[in-house]
């Protein structure tokens, strides 16, 4: 069946109150996380950026604009996205272009969210037609704007499983003069969250912190005179868990997870405390781990078909299955079972805004 290609809010709207059956809901098709039943309903047609004021650091764009067209735009102003979206295509072996819509309803996020913030901490406002086919307003075009319920991060994250996005607005911040990285060479899991823990927690403003095969990295971002002060202080600092040297900057395959692209297993991505992070590790027996966030994320490559959340028992967080074979995803499931107090409400969130059950049914169930 042909996918359903609103150009305008209005038939978007239109679409959503005619569907007589479940909508599963597309954006750049990059980065679907589990499954879901329905007739394909794309908001690539929704594109272009319908506001941008750099001195006002606020962008405004329809949900279907590709990211890489919001990226040039805002670099030709000396000006980017904060929260570093990730491009999992080489991960799900999957093309195509990443929309700003789809990043939203992922809350995709990469490693500067351990210091800067996720997605949604950016977002000013979103329109989005709910299930019922009304057209919502929350937030604003601009910060001093921003009021009212926040519905703006309800729907980051939410799949499209509330609403499907039409508009978002976010704020934007000026690339740095400088960015710059330093690394460690063989610390283990422990030693490597503690001194991750250790740059996050000194007064440097570390806007990085990951570990990759026996590598431990931390980044400076700012202007190039602060950024060569802080190096040499944090790695003073730093100095009880080994040498600390500048190194090419890797947060483009960390922010992609590039070392599992092309390798086969199932990939888990896995939220945690920190101080969890080596023990977790220790008990999936992955094939291959890398860490993130200071150690909240976990990106761990299983062998094919392994049912993580069990082998980890009762797990102090979430476990989400990025990547895996189709009957795998039906078996456990993409998303970690929510405590029954939040199911509940999540049901009675998804009663609320989508009351016939149509928008990407059975995902996030």
């Amino acid at each position: 069946m042909k996918a359903m290609m609103p150009e305008s809010e209005v038939e978007l709207a239109r679409m959503v109150a005619e569907a007589e059956g479940p909508l599963r809901i597309v954006g750049g098709g990059t980065r679907a996380v589990g499954c879901c039943d329905g007739a394909v309903l794309s908001v690539a047609g929704l594109s272009g950026i319908d506001l941008y004021e750099p001195g006002a650091l606020t962008l405004v764009a329809r949900a279907g604009t590709p990211v890489a067209e919001i990226e040039v735009a805002l670099a030709k102003e000396g000006q980017r996205l904060a929260f570093e979206v990730p491009d999992m295509r080489g991960l799900l072996g999957r093309s195509g272009a990443s929309t700003i819509g789809g990043v939203v309803a992922a809350n995709a996020s990469g490693p500067r969210r351990v210091q800067g913030g996720a997605c949604r901490d950016f977002l000013l406002g979103v329109r989005f037609v709910d299930g019922a086919g009304q057209v919502v307003t929350n937030g604003g075009r601009v910060m001093k704007n921003v009021t009212g319920y926040d519905l703006v991060k309800l729907m980051a994250g939410a799949h499209g499983t509330l609403g499907v996005l039409s508009e978002v607005s976010f704020k934007v911040l000026p690339v740095p003069e400088r960015a710059l990285t330093l690394a460690c060479d063989g610390l283990d899991t422990g030693d490597a969250v503690a001194a991750m823990s250790a740059a996050l927690g000194a007064p440097f403003d570390v806007t990085g912190a990951a570990y990759r095969g026996g590598l431990t990295y931390v980044r400076l971002e700012g202007f190039a005179e602060s950024v060569a002060y802080r190096a040499g202080a944090l790695a003073a600092a730093l100095s009880r868990f080994g040498d600390w040297a500048e190194v090419a900057a890797p947060w483009a395959g960390i922010r992609d997870v590039a070392g599992f692209h092309d390798q086969a297993g199932d990939v888990w991505r896995v939220s945690v405390k920190p101080s969890d992070a080596p023990g977790v590790i220790a008990q999936a027996g992955a094939e291959d781990a890398m860490m993130d966030w200071g150690g909240g994320l976990i990106w761990l490559r299983m062998a094919a078909g392994t049912d993580l959340r069990a082998r980890l028992g009762d797990l102090q967080g979430h476990a989400t299955l990025v990547r895996g074979a189709p009957d795998t995803v039906a078996r456990l499931g993409a998303f970690h079972p929510e405590p029954a107090a939040v199911a509940a409400l999540t049901r009675g969130l998804r009663a609320r805004f989508d009351p016939r059950n149509i928008l990407n049914r059975g995902l996030m169930a």
